[in-house]
Parts: structure tokens; C-alpha cells; sequence
């Protein structure tokens, strides 16, 4: 055995490296299909909600600007496509004596919300016999609705994020 074997070695382990394939699919800890791949240009206005784009973000503005292009926001497409991201279930003896009160409280925090962000906002109220069914174009109102309920109603509530989907389900019951 010479002493340029192991750096020979060494220069193989290197090579093998270098040739390894590098275009390998990158997986998402999250996979949100809404999520915006690009960059808009600014400044960019949804026709349908009138949400504008402007330094990176959505907003709600006063007036349109001038130069805007028209691009769909993340909102509208999911509303359009019927893809919820989030979902809320009320239900127990409570909702059906206070159902009113309940959806009123859920609207109050819609409002809350998409004051500052334009793209959560609740997409359908769906009333049943026993349970309504909020359906959200983001994760963080359906949470947000819940707690409220159980702040000011109390009662069992619960939520789970989908782990590597872009969605949560809370369920808020209350039966006396």
C-alpha cells in the first residue's frame, strides 16, 4: 500500500460528490397552491374586490392607482375555485338559541381581520339543523373566530392544522 492511495481516495469521494444530482424536487414544509411563486408588479388591483397591490403586500386603498395592472389576489381565486383554506364548525344546543348572536360575533371578526389584510375573509356561513359550517380564505380567521366564541361563550373548542397542507379546521360546541 503507497502513501497516494488514500489521497486518491479522497479525490474519488470528491468526484462522486461533485457528480451528484442537484435538480432534485425541493418538498414544501407547507404546500399553500395560492401562494403567490412570482413577485406582482406593482402596483396591481384585484377586479373583483378592488384589493390593491403595493409594496409587496395587499391592501385595502382609497383610490385605485392609475397604472395598476388587473391580477386575481390569493381571495378571489379561492372564492372563484370554492377552496377553502380554513373551516369552522359551531354546533351544540348553545348555537341553536344564540345562533344570531354567534354569527354576528364571527362577521365582527371577519371585519377585524380584512381591515388589515384583505385576503382573510370568510367565504361562505352555511346554516344546518344541528351545526353552521364558516368556511375562510386564510388559516388565522377561522382561529380567530373560534377563540372569540370561547372567550365569550366559553364551551369546547378545538383546532388542527393540516400538517402539510395549508388549512385548519376549528370546532367550537356548547350544549347547556
Amino acid at each position: 500500500m503507497s502513501i497516494s492511495e488514500p489521497e486518491d481516495a479522497g479525490k474519488d469521494m470528491k468526484q462522486k460528490k461533485s457528480r451528484q444530482r442537484r435538480d432534485r424536487l425541493l418538498r414544501e414544509r407547507i404546500h399553500d397552491p395560492y401562494k403567490l411563486r412570482l413577485k406582482l408588479q406593482d402596483p396591481a388591483v384585484c377586479p373583483q374586490c378592488g384589493a390593491v397591490y403595493e409594496g409587496n403586500r395587499w391592501r385595502w386603498a382609497e383610490k385605485r392607482p392609475t397604472d395598476a395592472q388587473e391580477t386575481l389576489c390569493q381571495a378571489c381565486q379561492r372564492i372563484n375555485d370554492d377552496y377553502p383554506a380554513g373551516e369552522v364548525t359551531l354546533s351544540g344546543h348553545f348555537l341553536q338559541d344564540h345562533k344570531s348572536e354567534i354569527l354576528r360575533l364571527a362577521r365582527n371578526q371577519e371585519e377585524l381581520e380584512k381591515g388589515e389584510r384583505p385576503l382573510h375573509r370568510i367565504m361562505n356561513i352555511e346554516e344546518g339543523s344541528e351545526e353552521v359550517v364558516i368556511t375562510t380564505t386564510d388559516i388565522h380567521l377561522p382561529r380567530r373566530i373560534g377563540e372569540a366564541l370561547h372567550r365569550a361563550y366559553k364551551g369546547d373548542f378545538d383546532f388542527h392544522y393540516d400538517e402539510e397542507g395549508y388549512f385548519v379546521r376549528v370546532h367550537w360546541k356548547r350544549d347547556d
